[in-house]
């Protein structure tokens, strides 16, 4: 059965997240806010739970889901981490920035098809950072059937994604319908894949060598 919570309501907030959590951990999907857009998350080490969150989307393995995380920590154990992909995260985690960096071996996940990369982001939403604190990183796409606008508020996202999420966190309007930017990290010269919430001069200011594709 899928349940609404309102997070403006500390209560609700409190036992929402607490469905989410447990929704997660059961393989279900849940839709989060963002500090760009509405998100519709799953388990990121449950191969089942991303294809899951790819159908309800109606969206292939060549289009990967990218993974949010609640720190900027959360990237060590996941990609490998060069210094520029550091300097990037300093400067602009949390907030409407995302690193493209290689997938460690180590790492058990299956987002799609890949090609041994994962686009990962920390949110600037407190709604979204607890969430991830208590889950672990999420494999997280905009709550929206593909092909159709991003939603910015959890109507938008609960009308066309309904009964195949089990748990809708609303926290009201997002601040910006401005996706992050996208980086690529996994070179020598960090590349602009999206120009998105962060401008290139604003990432130039902390890698000089930026370039854009």
């Amino acid at each position: 059965m899928t349940r609404r919570f309102d997070c403006s309501d500390a209560s609700e907030r409190a036992a929402g997240l607490r469905e989410a959590v447990a929704a997660v951990r059961r393989g279900e999907l849940v839709v989060l806010p963002t500090d760009t857009v509405y998100g519709v998350g799953a388990d990121a080490f449950a191969p089942e739970a991303v294809a899951r969150l790819l159908a309800a989307k109606g969206r292939g393995r060549n289009m990967p889901s990218p993974v949010l995380v609640g720190s900027p920590e959360g990237l060590d154990g996941l990609v490998e981490v060069t210094d520029r992909a550091r300097e990037l995260v300093k400067a602009f985690w949390p907030g409407g920035l995302t690193v493209v960096a290689r997938h460690l071996a180590s790492v058990d996940m299956d987002l799609g098809e890949t090609g041994g990369t994962v686009a990962v982001r920390m949110p600037a939403h407190p709604v979204a950072i607890e969430l991830l604190n208590a889950t672990g990183p999420l494999a997280v796409s905009s709550a929206n059937l593909t092909g159709h606008d991003s939603p910015q508020d959890c109507d938008a996202a609960q009308g066309m994604l309904g009964d195949s999420v089990a748990v809708y966190l609303d926290g009201g309007p997002t601040a910006a319908a401005v996706p992050s930017s996208i980086v690529d990290v996994t070179g020598e010269v960090p590349v602009l894949l999206r120009a998105g919430a962060i401008g290139a001069e604003a990432l130039r200011e902390v890698v000089p060598d930026l370039r854009e594709r």
